[in-house]
């Protein structure tokens, strides 16, 4: 692909962030109380919705067991029990164990120590650990590391292949790459979140209430890849669905091509 063509399609990525962000504005996304929440989220949101990670994650905090110290101590039986909701809870249980064992292995049990590596080796780190593919351990680093790395997702991927910007086939790596050079840029001069065109049914994308994490410090890019995610997860949830999309009053449906394919 052409210097022109991937600059095009840099430009195409960051006009969408403007778009959804005047849509929709600020998501507080990704909803925790704390580090150690997010990254056992991470896990527990593979294959299922978030409806059922969050009420997961709910009974491990009445048990005053979302901690690394709860998990390490729990039972695996009872651990298992407690995020049932999620699915796979025999495989999620093995696999946060597996990672407070890493953790407590090479970094003491210190989430500072582990976050307070290089990106890509911390990186490397996080995939080399059973149950930990790009999206589990870039989503670690973005939202509980305040690491620089876009998450790519499917919602990512449906709406570029539909939007006929990248094909379905596109690595993760190239798609993450498309996103860090659109989207770095606009952390120098972000849009306002004035709410000049909201939608008149009023969905804000997967918006909470601001949470100790979504609110935490960081970065202008990590919160700006925060930012695109979490619009991009709402225009999923909420429009490009899987089966049958439901293009009328999306804030992308302007940027829709003439022959948009038919799936």
């Amino acid at each position: 692909m052409s210097r022109a063509a991937n600059q095009n399609k840099e430009k195409e990525v960051r006009r969408y962030y403007e778009a959804l962000y005047r849509a929709w504005g600020a998501q507080h996304w990704w909803p925790a109380e704390s580090r150690f929440e997010i990254i056992v989220g991470a896990y527990l949101t593979q294959n299922t919705a978030w409806t059922n990670v969050e009420r997961a994650l709910a009974k491990l905090r009445a048990d005053g067991l979302l901690t690394v110290e709860g998990i390490r101590q729990v039972s695996l039986l009872r651990f298992e029990r407690l995020i049932r909701s999620s699915g796979y809870f025999r495989r999620k249980a093995k696999r946060l164990k597996t990672f407070i064992a890493f953790l407590d292995a090479e970094y003491n049990g210190s989430l500072d120590r582990l976050f307070a590596q290089p990106t890509n080796d911390l990186r490397q780190q996080l995939l080399s650990l059973n149950g930990v593919g790009p999206e589990t351990a870039d989503s670690i680093l973005l939202y509980a590391g305040n690491h620089p790395v876009f998450v790519v997702d499917a919602y990512t991927r449906r709406i570029l292949e539909r939007h006929n910007i990248l094909p379905a086939k596109t690595t993760y790596q190239d798609i993450r790459t498309l996103f860090e050079r659109a989207l770095t840029p606009i952390a120098e001069h972000p849009p306002h979140d004035n709410g000049a065109e909201r939608l008149a049914s009023d969905i804000r994308g997967v918006s909470h209430s601001p949470s100790p994490m979504s609110t935490a410090p960081r970065t202008a890019v990590a919160q700006v890849y925060n930012e695109m995610h979490g619009l991009i997860v709402g225009v999923g949830k909420h429009y490009c669905k899987k089966s049958r999309p439901m293009c009328e009053g999306c804030p992308l449906q302007s940027f829709l091509p003439v022959t948009r394919p038919q799936n």
